[in-house]
């Protein structure tokens, strides 16, 4: 699936949104019961989700360059939203082997994905463990935020038909209004999605299945995924890569857009400050439809060291841009 790229302001004529058409990669699912996966398999679907490629069903991982896209079909790799080619292991063969994979913090009010890395095979259980941990202290210096109360505990996954069923402590609805409530959920369904074998997300407290959740009444009678969730998510989400990565040229750039005509903008700013890379994106959709969009971006850099990826898209009406989201990296010449 290719991704258009240009150095070229697009003129913005009326037309319609492409609309993506993705083919659902099945992997086998796993189940995991206080943090213990077991495959199954089915099939399942969630608009605007990406699927990935995935090692064993909910394994995965990310890497600083070459990443393939989470709509890429492959059978050894990693997550939603990482590399198609296996990662490296972060342990000696001999000891358990640990990927790369996603946790979704807040930057501002939208989610934003960090990196984490996770035991195979309690990978799924892994990922939401980290995310109860809250940010480290290098994402909070730079705007990630949590939702999610302080001392809440994961008690189980179990993954079915591509559907995980997480049984969370009471602790999760305590609190907050209806933003607060919608950010926590959103956090844990695109945690628990980046892997390929879940595409949707039920909730239980303390071993009790939720119908409607906190004081607002959100209603969770069905499982939920990603695009439930779309108000939670900014118009360009960055999937890779993520806060505190290293890129070298050419970067490789991944993740989804619902934008005005599926445009979009990359900018690369190196450690000296200056703009080496601000490239016009075109998604797979948009206006309405969330598309995918994966590219490659070559840049040369004046100087190594502490860098930003800017995604933003050019308001159609004065030209202004809208920021979405920013990315702190480290960025080699």
């Amino acid at each position: 699936m290719s991704t258009e790229i240009s150095t070229r302001r697009p003129s913005h004529r009326p037309r319609s949104a492409m609309v993506l058409a993705a083919a659902a990669l099945l992997a086998s699912s796993t189940a995991t019961a206080c943090g213990s996966d077991a495959a199954t398999s089915g099939a399942s679907s969630d608009t605007g989700r990406p699927s990935a490629p995935g090692t064993g069903g909910t394994t995965g991982g990310t890497t600083e360059n070459g990443n393939a896209a989470p709509w890429q079909g492959s059978s050894s790799g990693s997550t939603s939203g990482t590399p198609s080619t296996p990662s490296t292991p972060t342990t000696p063969s001999s000891g358990p082997r640990q990927v790369r994979t996603a946790v979704y913090f807040l930057h501002g009010e939208k989610v934003s994905p960090a990196p984490r890395t996770v035991t195979v095979p309690t990978t799924a259980a892994g990922a939401l463990r980290a995310l109860l941990d809250g940010p480290n202290r290098y994402e909070r210096s730079h705007g990630r935020t949590t939702a999610i109360p302080s001392g809440t505990k994961l008690n189980s996954v179990v993954v079915d038909r591509h559907i995980a069923t997480v049984d969370l402590s009471g602790r999760y609805d305590d609190g907050g209004g209806s933003l607060s409530m919608q950010a926590r959920l959103a956090q844990v369904v695109f945690t628990a999605t980046r892997f390929p074998s879940i595409h949707k997300v039920q909730f239980e407290l303390d071993g009790k299945p939720v119908t409607a959740f906190g004081g607002e009444g959100i209603i969770l009678e069905e499982p939920v995924g990603r695009a439930d969730f779309e108000d939670m998510s900014p118009l360009v989400l960055v999937e890779s890569p993520m806060i505190g990565d290293t890129i070298r040229t050419p970067a490789r750039v991944w993740g989804t857009a619902n934008t005005f005509e599926a445009t979009l903008r990359l900018k690369i700013t190196d450690a000296a400050g200056r703009t080496v890379a601000n490239p016009y994106v075109t998604a797979t959709s948009g206006t309405g439809t969330r598309g995918t969009f994966d590219v490659t971006i070559p840049y040369n850099a004046t100087r190594s060291g502490a860098g930003l990826l800017t995604a933003y898209w050019d308001s159609p009406e004065d030209g202004r841009a809208v920021i979405e989201d920013t990315v702190p990296l480290t960025v080699k010449r």
